[in-house]
Order: structure tokens, then C-alpha cells, then sequence
């Protein structure tokens, strides 16, 4: 049997494991902060392996870098010892549900999840800070661990209650204003980056004020070359001439706010549409058959004219018939019909192609007649679309909740039906509330990760005197009331009662363990039998810790049963089964192995006598010799 780690993956060791094979020689051992032997990277037997690639001292080269930044990559690959906790209570339809709201310090979140859904998510999109100086940035400390931070940082009382908001307000008299604000955003990326699918993709939103900074990060990131575009949204803003009296007539307001876009590699967007003027809608117009592409089998006669390079849009059947149409139309119906009504009377289907006598060159006057359409293709300008938008199930308790109209606009065009969607500054929780929707318009199956930070709310707001002492309540009410609404609203729609409108809220706190710095160790059958869960946890506290551990999604279905007396939990039918209580008998332990479980898991002093803990492993190895059995 193993003992089940309790951390995160361990990047900076991975990265190692990975020089190591492929240059053996320029790995060493050290003795480490505590004073084992630990592997090492030998940078000069290193350097010298790459001598050839390798930039001399101060040569100068082209990057972005900031004071800290070492520290931040550093902190993006340092693992935690943090979990996540069911809170039933705070849930809607906890079981069946396949949907996550989690509490907490996004990159902690970040690094937790990051094994268990290495790959899976499709698409990111996070609002994150803007950095406008009257904004907050995650107060992150580098220099120090967690625990120690939070002991010297005054964030905690002698009994573990939060004190302060664990955020800073970022003024531009700080002197690492831009600094600040790089060390939030940049280890956050780069762990959400190993989230991503191969054809994932992420659109982050951004003011003026750091998407230059944002920019380079995501070039470093993600790589430039998976740069897909960026798009501009309409500011919302009250008193426009206020805000030139205040800036004493300087400068021009700032009237939009970006969505920058990038991939993990491979990525095909889906088309998305934008509502089309009056007159795009009620009249069509004539457009040049010709284009610059080259098949010569695309090259014939056409009203008298064939193309010397180029080709013609349509294959020759289809454009002669178009032809055809159109001297019917001209010939019987011109001089009582417009072309748009004799197109809508034979059933808007009918293509037309004429020559304009006036035309010269390639195409000669050929021309495609373009029917009238109630939608057009969107470009990157999304200026009708205002960035910020009040929803009614907000009601005006947030600031500047994003517009749902554009978050399912990048839902549209960057998910499938069935991909998981991640917004780790989720808010007022606009993105759930856009997944949702999408959902029963299009009877999809998208599943959402939302993740907050429990911000205080400001005593004097709206919010606060309405009940909500902060910012995931807000979020977790407003999807309670949005899943209502979609379903009222679309209540004759078929299939709507399975839409999923529900949500488990899990919450990140410390380990489950006593003792979480142990490290896999050579354990006789005596001395993994002992208690080391702490006194106020839950079994299902250590239920998720061990799915987390394991690598299984948090939304997989699970389920409790009695056997022999026990509560006993199923999760992913028998892909996992494990007991938390205390005296297990032989008994439980053969009906359990009985069901061949890809894994079996058990906690520490569960044993109810020595004779258990001497047939625990024989009892699988007749039953169920494929099971993996690991101890809590």
C-alpha cells in the first residue's frame, strides 16, 4: 500500500526529472532545507552542453522582465499543500451536478486543480484587475511561505479567523505599480496555461492601463505565435463631460476595453455573428464574382467572359443556373417585383448572377447578387457590444459585472457543446451565468469552473446592507437566480429539465493531514495505521482531497452506501471506493474488495484490530489483485 501525497504536482521537480533525461550528466544532489539529499541542476556542466546556444554575460538580447519576476515563475511552480472542501449547504443539486464554484486564492486554486485538469479545460476567460490605481491586486509574498506570510502578515487571528482582506489597493504613487500587477497576473497564467486542451484558448479582458504589460506576458506565455487576435468592447461610462472637466480637457476619453485572445497551439474559431443594420436586413447588393485564388477548373464562360487567372466563386452549374435565374427575373418579374421580393417569393433560395456593362477588368462587370440576412459576420470590432453590463440577477450589487452578451459571444466561438470553461476571477459570476444560457439555447453540455476570492464586501454598499458579506456570495446567488430564470424562461422548451443549473461550492482551506510536509517514504504495515486527519475534518473532506490526489474531476458522481456497517463512498461507480471510519472489520474490507475498484482508499487508525492490518493487502490480492490500495 502508498500513502496518498498531500500536495500539488511538483513542476520545478518535473522540470528536473526532465534534464535529467535528456542530459544525465548535469544532474547532481544537494543536501535540501531539510537536510536530505535532493536532486539538483548543474548549470555549468549545463551551460557547457549548450555552449553553442548559450547568450555570454551581458550580451544584449531582446525580453521583458521586472523586478521579482524570478520570484514569480518561481511561485507559479512551487506546489501547495492546500485542498478543497465540499460546502453542501452553499450548493444547488450537490450530487448530480457537474458544475464547480470554488472559494479562494485563485493561484493556490490554480495549483490544485492543476493535476486533475491538466488538459481538460477548453476555454479561459477572466476579467481579472485592471490596474487603474483605484483597483486591488492579490497581495502575493515571495519572499516568504504561506503559513509564515500569514503569521507575520496579520491576515489571520490566534484562532485562524481572517482579519483583513487579502488584497491590496493599487495606488500609482506606488512606486511597483506596474510591478505589483505583473507578479499577480504572471504565475496565474502560467499555471492556467497547463489547464488549457491541445486546441484550448483563452481570451482575457483589460483596460488600457496594463494591456501592453499583458500583452508580452501572454507572448512569453503562450508563445506570440499563438496570438489569435484581440477585440475592442464599448466603455460604459456615465458623465462623459465630467470626465473631461476632470481631466481639465487634456485628453479624449477612454471609450473601449479590449479582449486579448490566445491559444494553447492548434485553434479554429467558430464564426459568430453580430445583428445587421436595417437596410442589410431589407436589401441585398451586387458583388464581384472574381477572386485571386487559382484553379483552373474554377475558370469558364460566363455571359460571353472567361477569366484569363483567377477563378469564379461558384462551380460552373451552380453559377450557370444563377445566371439563368436571373434573366427569368428580369424577363417576367422586374417591372412589377424588386429583386428582394421575387427572392423572398420563390423561398429565399435562388442564387443570381448578371454582367454590368459597365464593368472591366478580371471580372469584367460579372456579379453575384448577395441576399439581405439579419445577421453579419463579426470582425474584432465589438464596439456595440458595452463591455460592462447590469444583469437583473445582479441586482446592481456588483460593480461593473461584464456583459453577458459578450461572454457568450467568446462561448460561441471558442467552446463545443461538451468543453469545460474556467474563469479564475470569476466575479459576479457572469461567466456561469453565459454558460448556462448558452446551454439551453443551444442544448449544450458546457460545464463551468468559476473561482473567487471571498472579498469583503464595503460596509456602505449596496451589497453589504442587502446581506452579502462578500463577493462569492453575490456570485453564488446569482447563480441561483439565473438558473431559475433560464429555466422559467424556457420552461416549454424540450429537454430543459436536463439542464444543469447547479453548482458544488468547494472551498480551498489547508490540509485535511496533521502533517503535511511528509514525503513518500519506505512504510512497514504497522506504521500506516496511525491518525493523522485532522479532528474537525469530514469524510467527505477527505474524500475530495483523495479525488484531487487521484486525478478525478470534482464533479464526478459519487454516491454513500452501508456495507458491514459502514459508510462507504462510490465514486465514478467503482472507479474509486473508500471507507473513512473507524473500526473496519475483515468483513467490510472483503465485501469492498469484492467489486474490483480501480482504487481503494482508506484513512490511517480505520483498522479495527492488528489482524486487519495483517490481511488488509492478502484480502485484495485474492479478491481484487488489480486494485490500486492506498492509505490517507
Amino acid at each position: 500500500m502508498d500513502k496518498l501525497k498531500m500536495q500539488s504536482h511538483d513542476v520545478t521537480g518535473s522540470n528536473i526529472n526532465k534534464i535529467a533525461r535528456l542530459f544525465p550528466n548535469c544532474v547532481t544532489e544537494r543536501l535540501g532545507k531539510n537536510g536530505k539529499p535532493e536532486l539538483a541542476i548543474d548549470f555549468e556542466k549545463l551551460e557547457a552542453e549548450l555552449s553553442n546556444d548559450i547568450l555570454a554575460e551581458g550580451e544584449e538580447r531582446y525580453q521583458f522582465t521586472w523586478p521579482d519576476k524570478r520570484a514569480a515563475n518561481r511561485l507559479a511552480n512551487t506546489p501547495t499543500t492546500m485542498t478543497l472542501r465540499p460546502c453542501r449547504e452553499d450548493s444547488v443539486d450537490f450530487d448530480n451536478t457537474q458544475n464547480l464554484y470554488i472559494e479562494g486564492d485563485n493561484l493556490d486554486v490554480l495549483k490544485v486543480l492543476r493535476e486533475t485538469y491538466l488538459g481538460k479545460v477548453k476555454m479561459i476567460y477572466i476579467d481579472p484587475p485592471y490596474n487603474t490605481g483605484n483597483d486591488f491586486v492579490y497581495n502575493d509574498e515571495f519572499a516568504q511561505g504561506k503559513s509564515e506570510f500569514e503569521q507575520n502578515s496579520g491576515l489571520f487571528d490566534e484562532e485562524g479567523n481572517q482579519t483583513i482582506d487579502p488584497m491590496q489597493r493599487n495606488t500609482e504613487s506606488n512606486g511597483r505599480f506596474h510591478t505589483d500587477w505583473l507578479n499577480m497576473i504572471y504565475p496565474r497564467l502560467k499555471v492556467a496555461r497547463d489547464l488549457l486542451t491541445y486546441d484550448g484558448v483563452i481570451f482575457i479582458s483589460i483596460g488600457e492601463e496594463e494591456i501592453h504589460n499583458l500583452k508580452k506576458i501572454c507572448d512569453e506565455v503562450f508563445g506570440s505565435s499563438n496570438f489569435r487576435n484581440s477585440f475592442i468592447t464599448r466603455r460604459y461610462d456615465k458623465n462623459l463631460n465630467r470626465q473631461f472637466m476632470e481631466n481639465g480637457l487634456q485628453t479624449f476619453n477612454i471609450g473601449f476595453e479590449y479582449i486579448l485572445c490566445y491559444s494553447k497551439k492548434a485553434f479554429t474559431f467558430t464564426p459568430v455573428f453580430r445583428q445587421a443594420s436595417e437596410e442589410r436586413q431589407s436589401s441585398g447588393y451586387w458583388k464581384g464574382f472574381w477572386n485571386d485564388a487559382d484553379r483552373p477548373t474554377m475558370r469558364y464562360d460566363i455571359l460571353g467572359f472567361t477569366p484569363e487567372s483567377g477563378q469564379w466563386k461558384w462551380k460552373k452549374d451552380v453559377a450557370l443556373e444563377a445566371v439563368e435565374n436571373y434573366k427569368v427575373y428580369v424577363d417576367q418579374y422586374s417591372k412589377t417585383l424588386t429583386l428582394e421580393e421575387y427572392w423572398a417569393h420563390t423561398g429565399k433560395t435562388k442564387k443570381f448572377i448578371r454582367r454590368n456593362p459597365n464593368g472591366t477588368g478580371k471580372n469584367a462587370g460579372v456579379e453575384n447578387w448577395i441576399a439581405p440576412s439579419d445577421t453579419v459576420l463579426r470582425n474584432t470590432n465589438w464596439l456595440d457590444l458595452l463591455s460592462s453590463k447590469s444583469d437583473v440577477t445582479t441586482q446592481d450589487l456588483f460593480n461593473f459585472p461584464k456583459n453577458i452578451d459578450i461572454i457568450k459571444l467568446v462561448l460561441e466561438a471558442g467552446t463545443n457543446k461538451d468543453s469545460i470553461i474556467l474563469d479564475f476571477f470569476s466575479g459576479s459570476a457572469t461567466t456561469a451565468h453565459a454558460v448556462m444560457k448558452l446551454n439551453a439555447e443551444d442544448c449544450g453540455n458546457r460545464k463551468f469552473i468559476m473561482v473567487q476570492l471571498p472579498e469583503l464586501t464595503d460596509e456602505k454598499s449596496k451589497a453589504y446592507k442587502a446581506g452579502y458579506k462578500n463577493i462569492c456570495e453575490i456570485g453564488k446567488e446569482r447563480i441561483r437566480r439565473a438558473g431559475k430564470k433560464i429555466r422559467e424562461e424556457n420552461a416549454d422548451k424540450e429537454g430543459i429539465d436536463k439542464l444543469d443549473t447547479g453548482f458544488r461550492v468547494l472551498k480551498l482551506d489547508s490540509s485535511n493531514m496533521k502533517d503535511v510536509y511528509y514525503t513518500p517514504q519506505e512504510f512497514d504495515e504497522q506504521s500506516l495505521f496511525h491518525e493523522n486527519v485532522k479532528p474537525d475534518r469530514s469524510s467527505e473532506d477527505l474524500l475530495f482531497q483523495v479525488m484531487l490526489n487521484l486525478g478525478m474531476e470534482l464533479s464526478a458522481k459519487m454516491e454513500t452506501r452501508q456495507m458491514a456497517g459502514k459508510n462507504v463512498h462510490f465514486v465514478d461507480g467503482n472507479y474509486l471506493i473508500a471507507c473513512f471510519d473507524k473500526d473496519v472489520n475483515e468483513s467490510a474490507i472483503t465485501e469492498i474488495a469484492r467489486l474490483k475498484p480501480v482504487y481503494f482508499v482508506m484513512r490511517d487508525a480505520s483498522a479495527a484490530n492488528d489482524n486487519v492490518i495483517d490481511n488488509f493487502e492478502q484480502i485484495f490480492r485474492h479478491y481484487s489483485p488489480d486494485t490500486n490500495c492506498r492509505i490517507l
